[in-house]
C-alpha cells in the first residue's frame, strides 16, 4: 500500500493513504544501515500490521523529487510565504531570505501578504507591485474575512505546498480556512495527530483534497543561507538577470564595478532599493561567513 508521510514525531511516522485514512507507522531498520531518513512529504510503501488497527511499516522510500533542510520536507511543487502587511509589519530581509532560499532549490514561491484590511490601499499596491516585478505571484488576502480565499484554493489545488511565516501573521487562519473551505477527511486526521500539539515545533502535512496537501511549518523569526557562495547570491534575484546583460564586467557582483547594468536600474528605479539593499547586507554576510 502507497502513502504519503505526513508526520513524523519521537520515531512513529503518520502515513496517509488516500480513501483509507492515516497509518501509525515505524521505519523498518534497513532505513538506518543505509543512512536514510524518511521525511515529512516522503512518499513510501507501507506494509500493514493485520493485529493492529491503523498501524503498519514503512518498508520502502520511493524516489524524491527534492527536498528541504528547513523545513525538513520532501516532495515539494512550491512555497507559499505569508505575512502581514501590519501587526507585525512585515521584515523585508526575512521575505527575501526565504525566497532566494526556494529560489536556489528551484522551488517556485508564491507570495501572500495578509491583513489587507490594515494597511492603506496606495501602501498596498506599492508592496505588492516591488515583488511581482520581481516576477512573483503575488496575493493580497485578509484571511479572517475570506478575501483572497478563492484564489489561493486556486494556487494550492493538485500540488503540495509549503506554507511558511513568522508566527502571528494568519498562516495557521490560512490552513485551517482551506481545510474548512475545500474537502477533508478532518476528524479522524486531526484526532489521530493530535494537531495543535506539536505546531511549533514540527512540520507537518496536511491532506487537503486529492493531490493537494500543505505543508504546516513552524513559525520562523530567523534565516541562515548556508553551503552558498557570495558569487551565487545574485542568481536569485530574479529581477537583475533582465539588466545583467548591460554590466561592462563578466562576473559583475552589482555593488562596487562601474558600469553595472543592476546599478543602473537602481538609479532609474526600475529595482527595488530594499529588495537591493537586502542583496548588498547578505551578500556582506555570506563575505564574512567565508572568512571564518
Amino acid at each position: 500500500m502507497q502513502g504519503k508521510i505526513i508526520k513524523g514525531i519521537a520515531g512513529f511516522y503518520y502515513v496517509y493513504v488516500e480513501g483509507e485514512g492515516v497509518y501509525e507507522c515505524k521505519a523498518k531498520g534497513v532505513f538506518r544501515k543505509d543512512k536514510k531518513k524518511p521525511l515529512v512529504g516522503d512518499d513510501v510503501e507501507i506494509q500493514i500490521l493485520p493485529e493492529e488497527e491503523k498501524k503498519g511499516n514503512i518498508v520502502r522510500l520511493l524516489p524524491r523529487k527534492n527536498s528541504l533542510v528547513r523545513p525538513a520536507v520532501a516532495n515539494v511543487d512550491q512555497a507559499m510565504v505569508v505575512f502581514a502587511v501590519a501587526d507585525p509589519r512585515p521584515n523585508f530581509m526575512l521575505l527575501d531570505r526565504f525566497l532566494v532560499m526556494m529560489e536556489r532549490e528551484g522551488i517556485p514561491s508564491v507570495i501572500c501578504f495578509n491583513k489587507k484590511d490594515l494597511a492603506k490601499e496606495k501602501e498596498l499596491e506599492t508592496l505588492c507591485e516591488v515583488y511581482k516585478e520581481c516576477g512573483y505571484p503575488v496575493i493580497p488576502a485578509s484571511i479572517r474575512d475570506g478575501e483572497g480565499a478563492e484564489e489561493i484554493m486556486g494556487i494550492l489545488k493538485g500540488k503540495t505546498t509549503v506554507i511558511a511565516g513568522p508566527s502571528g501573521v494568519g498562516k495557521s487562519s490560512l490552513t485551517n480556512q482551506m481545510q474548512d473551505k475545500i474537502f477533508m477527511e478532518t476528524g479522524d486526521i486531526s484526532k489521530k495527530l493530535g494537531r495543535g500539539r506539536h505546531t511549533t515545533r514540527h512540520s507537518q502535512i496536511i491532506p487537503v483534497c486529492r493531490d493537494t496537501f500543505l505543508v504546516d511549518t513552524p513559525g520562523f523569526t530567523s534565516l541562515y543561507l548556508e553551503n552558498m557562495e557570495k558569487e551565487e547570491l545574485k542568481k536569485y534575484f530574479a529581477e537583475f538577470r533582465q539588466y545583467e546583460e548591460r554590466c561592462k564586467f563578466q562576473g559583475c557582483a552589482h555593488i562596487h564595478e562601474p558600469e553595472c547594468g543592476v546599478k543602473e536600474a537602481l538609479k532609474e528605479k526600475k529595482i527595488s532599493e530594499v529588495r537591493y539593499k537586502n542583496y548588498i547586507d547578505l551578500y556582506e554576510e555570506l563575505k564574512e561567513k567565508r572568512r571564518y
